[in-house]
């Protein structure tokens, strides 16, 4: 059974979900992940959406959350989503991101297909600047993550080691780790939206989104890009998805971990100062941006963050 196929399955046996209820579920999972430090584990660098397929869907977020400002100045306070044209995305936003996919497609390389067994290792360079004070310090983060998830993945978070354990019954992750299921995602990015959306519940065409199902799909295809490895045409996909997005905006303005002037894809909602980031003139994508909060709540920072390098290797602490 399939990854997407599982997630359809969340609630069987059950009574379905009327939309009242369905909202409120989302909102709490969402805000879940948002949750400061002291009420759950920090939000990390880690990229896997981790899912108990149960009752209803309760989530480990190890993954950081990419939403956003609306499209204006870097700073500037975000605005509400635009209502006069609710299934036609910011065409500024749907120029970066097709232009993101023509760059991948002109660019992309064939890669070797993982085995089950192997890992998957990525090293990340994470540029955090606090806020106040502007102190700089520069991370670099490695992974090891289980293709198949049937073994202990290794991860960095802020230069600090953490171990994940392997998937228990009943229990996937986004995106998913195995080759045969990222094969299966769609690479009609009018297909992958909704199949993406439909995981949690929802259905239809791209015209049909809800609000929720909009910022869901925001949040799920960015998550799918932090995939430092995906088949053929899917990533190219993923941008052109992201651009049909109702409501999805432009942040202009702004520079990523090496300093190079670049704009950012945003979806305004209940995260803020989180985007994804684009060469401003080849679109090429360089990274996100994120945000988090100390412990004690009295610090704000910034992480500008890209990786540099992956592989396919048999094992964990192997580098290419």
């Amino acid at each position: 059974m399939n990854e997407l196929d599982e997630l359809r399955g969340w609630e069987a046996g059950a009574p379905p979900l009327d939309d009242e209820t369905r909202h409120r579920a989302r909102v709490r999972l969402f805000a879940a992940m948002n949750e400061p430090p002291a009420a759950v584990r920090p939000p990390g660098r880690r990229r896997v959406l981790r899912i108990a397929l149960t009752g209803l869907v309760t989530a480990a977020v190890a993954a950081t959350v990419l939403v956003t400002v609306d499209g204006a100045q870097e700073g500037q306070q975000a605005k509400p989503p635009a209502t006069d044209s609710p299934n036609v995305a910011n065409v500024a936003a749907s120029k970066v991101l097709n232009g993101a996919a023509a760059w991948e497609r002109r660019h992309e390389q064939r890669t070797a297909v993982p085995r089950d067994g192997q890992f998957i290792y990525s090293k990340r360079i994470i540029k955090e600047t606090e806020q106040k004070t502007g102190e700089v310090r520069t991370y670099t983060d490695e992974m090891w993550d289980s293709v198949d998830g049937s073994q202990r993945s290794l991860s960095m978070e802020l230069g600090k080691i953490m171990w994940e354990e392997p998937l228990g019954e009943n229990e996937s992750v986004w995106p998913p780790r195995r080759w045969d299921e990222l094969k299966k995602l769609p690479t009609d990015p009018e297909k992958l939206v909704p199949a993406i959306v439909s995981a949690g519940g929802s259905g239809g065409s791209i015209s049909d989104l809800t609000e929720d199902d909009r910022w869901q799909a925001y949040f799920l295809l960015g998550e799918l890009l932090k995939a430092p490895m995906l088949p053929e045409g899917l990533r190219a996909a993923a941008y052109e998805g992201l651009a049909l997005v109702p409501g999805v905006k432009t942040v202009e303005g702004i520079k990523d971990s090496a300093g190079r002037t670049s704009v950012g894809i945003a979806y305004p909602g209940q995260f803020k100062g989180r985007y994804l980031i684009f060469d401003a003139r080849s679109y090429e994508f360089l990274g996100f941006r994120d945000e988090r909060v100390s412990r004690d709540g009295k610090k704000t920072y910034v992480q500008l963050s890209h990786t540099v390098e992956w592989a396919i290797v048999d094992k964990v602490r192997q580098r290419p």
